[in-house]
């Protein structure tokens, strides 16, 4: 049922129940007809009020900090796989008692915590991330491959023999990507590592794998994970985060004022791009937005300014079938997936509320924040 913005709270995040069980439904087809794990990577979605819904048809989840590690035991109901690319001393101790996994970016973290984990006599599984040297990213901010890179370990490094202990290893090379760039990863990876698969128990493929965007070939997927699984007798874990919340929902926002400076209009929101949809800025890309287009000769253009005072906070420009004035709503699509888990309280301005457009047709709003919120993250 299409959600009725008019009955939202603006700003609001909203979710809609049934784009994120169609989401949900398709990753659990994929798993089940490969023999691979899912489990849900934090790092990209971690809206725990879900997380009941997630549980009918996943398991497991992936943390990168003591704090996600825990909401996985807390909240799903089940260890967390665990990788950061460095641990806290201090940490370490809670986080061994919230992880099934954890996974070493390097071999100093290694050596460094190995024997703590022996000596703790809890069952946990040691993992090394893996750094193949190949990588289609084509953006530099999100390429762990880049020369240089501070994450994961080369085969050069690793050498010929692993560590004691170590049963699995873990790779993150992909961003939105399909199953062809994976196949083409994983010759790679077969290259350098394939030597210790023999010795192995698992094989962590990590995130990026987009497989609920349209036009995506499940087929070629499950066919190509069936057959490496087969090949090398691994347990398979793929752990995407946009994949579960892609495309499942929207941020709300409403137009408070319009300004006109040079021909330029700019349409002030109550959102902010540098505190509300960051990647906006550091991507960066252009959102879709509901109703409005790139600009089109004969219609209305505008900028869309955030509520910050930073002097970038905006993003241009949409065409609108009509002119904007304050009180109009304006939709941005598809804000999910690491929008949420990247927001601020820069400027103090106000956190857009959280909730779900359910199934039956009416909304629940799940959190709406406060000053307390604000003060509390600052004293």
């Amino acid at each position: 049922m299409p959600i009725d913005y008019s009955s939202v709270p603006s700003p609001c995040y909203v979710i809609d129940e049934e784009r994120l069980r169609n989401n949900l439904a398709q990753i659990r087809s994929i798993a089940q007809d490969s023999g691979t794990e899912f489990i849900l990577a934090f790092k990209g979605f971690a809206m725990w009020s879900v997380f009941p819904i997630v549980r009918e048809y996943i398991g497991g989840a992936t943390g990168s900090s003591l704090n996600e590690a825990r909401l996985a035991y807390e909240e799903m109901g089940k260890p967390s796989h665990t990788y950061a690319p460095v641990y806290d001393d201090s940490e370490f101790d809670k986080l061994m008692g919230y992880s099934s996994h954890i996974t070493f970016n390097s071999l100093s973290q290694y050596f460094r915590f190995y024997s703590r984990i022996v000596s703790s006599g809890k069952s946990i599984s040691v993992g090394l991330r893996i750094n193949p040297e190949f990588s289609e990213i084509a953006h530099g901010l999100y390429n762990p491959c880049s020369p240089g890179s501070r994450l994961g370990i080369t085969a050069a490094q690793l050498g010929s023999i692993l560590p004691e202990g170590v049963e699995g290893l873990h790779f993150h090379v992909l961003f939105e990507s399909d199953s062809y760039t994976l196949e083409r990863t994983l010759i790679a990876v077969e290259e350098k590592f394939g030597k210790f698969f023999p010795s192995l128990k698992w094989l962590n493929m990590g995130g990026g794998h987009l497989v609920t965007r349209k036009g995506y070939d499940r087929g070629h997927m499950v066919r190509l994970l069936s057959d490496f699984k087969k090949k090398h007798n691994l347990h398979l874990i793929l752990e995407p985060g946009s994949a579960f919340a892609w495309e499942t929902g929207e941020l709300v926002a409403t137009v408070e004022d319009i300004i006109d400076n040079g021909g330029i209009k700019t349409a002030m929101l109550n959102v902010s791009f540098t505190a509300h949809m960051p990647d906006c800025l550091e991507m960066p890309y252009k959102p879709s937005i509901l109703g409005a287009t790139d600009p089109i000769p004969g219609k209305p253009v505008y900028r869309l300014g955030g509520n910050s005072c930073l002097s970038g906070d905006f993003i241009g420009d949409w065409s609108f079938d009509k002119e904007l004035k304050p009180g109009d709503r304006v939709v941005f699509l598809d804000m999910i997936h690491y929008t949420m888990v990247k927001t601020s309280t820069f400027n103090g301005v106000p956190h857009p509320s959280i909730g779900i457009w359910q199934k039956n047709g009416t909304f629940r709003l799940i959190r709406k924040f406060r000053y307390e919120d604000y003060k509390n993250r600052l004293s």
